[in-house]
Formats: structure tokens, C-alpha cells, sequence
């Protein structure tokens, strides 16, 4: 047993071996994205309960295992990955029929979001199986955190996960040009070896801020936030800036001033270059008449993004 997390196995045992764990349940399973010291303690306790676990990576997770002191023979682990989650989904099933508590973990994170633990829930659903979810660390909650990039006033509710977007750079292209339309804030993933590519697309969407945050919760975790037009200068800046996982968030559109043809937001910016932004922002709804809570808002999105 790895002795940095001896105590932490005792703990879960304490705290979640008198709770209800049925068999022929199927447990969706969140790891860490990084940090392993973020599992939770019903996590632990779950994936030592299991008979058996499926994952994308058995090297990976058998590895993760380990660090964390439990041990599984290598017929109680189960690939299941996108090259073959359709045979993998049904035995599954079948385990689950045998009375197995199987747990699902994806490479990191929460499972069944960007990986094949949807199609895997649908099965066992289908089969009128239970599915259990085992809240947890997700790349995507964790850096929405940190960007202020949600539930701004003056700007839409709610944020809309669009995912790995396309690796063809027509078909990329194609759907940025669509998100640019998209008033809520909007969720990217990107791997290292894409990155770049990436964000020259999203150059088009100008002076839009947009967070980075690339290796949350490791040693060389980094967050951002730039104008769009400004992420590859970014990121060339450095090597080690185009290397991890990446999360990238396109800041809300603030709701428009409606019928002054963006006379209040020039208003706004001029009074910006002279006075503290709380003045500028109450001369300016005196002066148009907009909204204090738009202009507001807007003007924080252009202080965080240094336009």
C-alpha cells in the first residue's frame, strides 16, 4: 500500500463501507485530472469494492490503482475505449447480469462526458441495469471556476460544453465561425499536439476574451485570459506553454445595448482612458441612458482581457 494514501483508504472504509452499495450497479467513477490527492473518499472506497474496472487506458488506471494502495489482477480490469465501446459496453452488461459491481473511471476526471462512458451508461440503461454516479474532480467545473466567465450581469446565464472541436481546419474553422454567434460562454477541450492550430482559428473572434488554462491542478498549472486575437502570441511565448490537457472558455457576449447603435459602449470606452472604472461606467449610464449593469459588465470584460 503506497503509504501517502494508507490513511485515506482507512477513511473511506470508515466513512462509506456502512452505506448502500447494490450490486449490478454500474459506477460512474470521477478520478483526478491531475492532482491525486483530489479523490474522494467514496471514490476509493468504490473502486476497492468493485469487481471489476473499466477504463479507457488499463495501464493508466492501473498505475492510478497502485498509487493509491489498491490492487486489481489484470482480469478485473476492462478496456473500454472508442475503438471498441460497442463489444466492451456489452460485456459489461453481461458482468453486471453475473451480479458484478463494475466502476467506469475515464482517463481523468468525471466519466461520460467527453469520452466512451456515455455510450457504456446507455447500455447498461438499456438493459434496465443500474447506473451510478460518483461525483468528483472535471477539468471543465474546475477551470469555469476560476475564469469569472459565467453569471456576469449584463451578460446570458449558464455556459453551453461544445468539446473537442474539429480536427480538420475547414470543418474547425467552420464551427468557431458558429460559436461566434453563441451569447453564453462556451467550454473547449484541446490536446498539446493541436493547440496552436486552435487558436489561430479562434483569432477570428477578435477581441472576445477567452481563458486558457492548460495542466489544471499539476505542478505547472496556468490560467489566462486574453483577447482571442492574442492566444498564439500566448502561447509561443513559451515551449512549455503548448504542453498539457487544455480547457479553453470563450467569455459570455454581454447583452447589447438595444437601440443605440453602440453609442453607449463608445461612450464608455472614452470615459474608460480617463476616469476609474466605476465612474466611467455611472457617467456613462447617465450620459446614454443604457443600462449601469451591461456597461458594467462590459467593462470588466474588457479590463480582464486588456482591450
Amino acid at each position: 500500500m503506497s503509504a501517502s494514501f494508507a490513511s485515506a483508504l482507512d477513511a473511506a472504509r470508515a466513512a462509506a463501507a456502512a452505506q448502500h452499495h447494490p450490486q449490478a450497479a454500474l459506477y460512474m467513477v470521477a478520478t483526478p485530472i491531475g492532482n491525486l490527492a483530489d479523490i474522494t473518499l467514496r471514490a476509493l472506497h468504490v473502486l476497492q469494492l468493485a469487481d471489476t474496472v473499466a477504463c479507457e487506458d488499463t495501464r493508466h488506471t492501473q498505475s492510478m490503482l497502485r498509487a493509491y494502495g489498491i490492487d486489481k489482477g489484470a482480469a478485473q480490469l476492462l478496456a473500454l475505449h472508442r475503438h471498441n465501446e460497442a463489444e466492451a459496453a456489452q460485456d459489461v452488461v453481461q458482468r453486471l447480469q453475473q451480479g458484478q459491481r463494475v466502476a467506469y473511471v475515464s482517463d481523468a476526471g468525471t466519466p461520460g462526458v467527453s469520452d466512451p462512458g456515455a455510450r457504456l451508461v446507455a447500455a447498461v440503461q438499456a438493459a434496465g441495469l443500474r447506473a451510478m454516479p460518483l461525483p468528483g474532480a472535471s477539468s471543465i467545473t474546475t477551470a469555469l471556476s476560476v475564469a469569472g466567465a459565467v453569471a456576469w450581469r449584463g451578460a446570458p446565464d449558464g455556459f453551453v460544453f461544445a468539446g473537442f472541436l474539429p480536427a480538420k481546419s475547414a470543418e474547425r474553422a467552420r464551427v468557431i465561425g458558429q460559436l461566434a454567434h453563441e451569447p453564453r460562454c462556451v467550454v473547449l477541450l484541446e490536446a498539446p499536439h493541436r493547440i496552436g492550430e486552435l487558436a489561430q482559428d479562434l483569432a477570428a473572434l477578435g477581441a472576445r476574451p477567452v481563458t486558457l488554462a492548460r495542466e489544471l491542478t499539476k505542478q505547472f498549472e496556468e490560467v489566462t485570459t486574453r483577447p482571442a486575437q492574442a492566444l498564439s502570441e500566448w502561447i509561443d511565448a513559451s515551449p512549455q506553454r503548448a504542453r498539457g490537457e487544455f480547457v479553453l472558455l470563450l467569455h459570455p457576449v454581454p447583452v447589447p445595448v438595444a437601440g443605440d447603435g453602440g453609442e453607449s459602449l463608445r461612450v464608455l470606452r472614452l470615459l474608460l482612458q480617463a476616469l476609474p472604472l466605476r465612474n466611467a461606467v455611472r457617467l456613462a449610464a447617465e450620459i446614454t441612458g443604457a443600462p449601469r449593469n451591461a456597461l458594467y459588465a462590459q467593462a470588466l470584460e474588457w479590463q480582464r482581457a486588456g482591450i
